[in-house]
């Protein structure tokens, strides 16, 4: 099941304008998906991904695997990086 990060994460990489013949790297993907709340906010993107579902759903099911599969590649789950980061400090 997904966080709500990571739905909002999936969202915003489905509505960007990455695309998934691209194969892009980690800081694409956050980039786009940071960008793309930027300009659409979080119910700009759930909008988009509605739009989409409506009027493509074959199409729309396999852009939304590919971005949820991308986001969890790209934002592990778990402990938030600053705590692993001062972990290691405290260390």
């Amino acid at each position: 099941m997904a966080t709500t990060f990571e739905a909002v994460r999936a969202e915003a990489l489905f509505a960007s304008d990455l695309q998934s013949s691209q194969a892009p790297a980690g800081g694409e993907i956050r980039d786009a998906v940071a960008a793309t709340l930027r300009r659409i906010g979080v119910q700009g993107c759930a909008a988009r991904v509605a739009s989409e579902f409506g009027d493509h759903p074959e199409t729309a099911v396999a852009r939304m695997a590919w971005a949820l599969a991308l986001v969890r590649a790209t934002y592990p789950a778990g402990e938030p990086r600053i705590h692993r980061a001062l972990r290691r400090l405290a260390a």
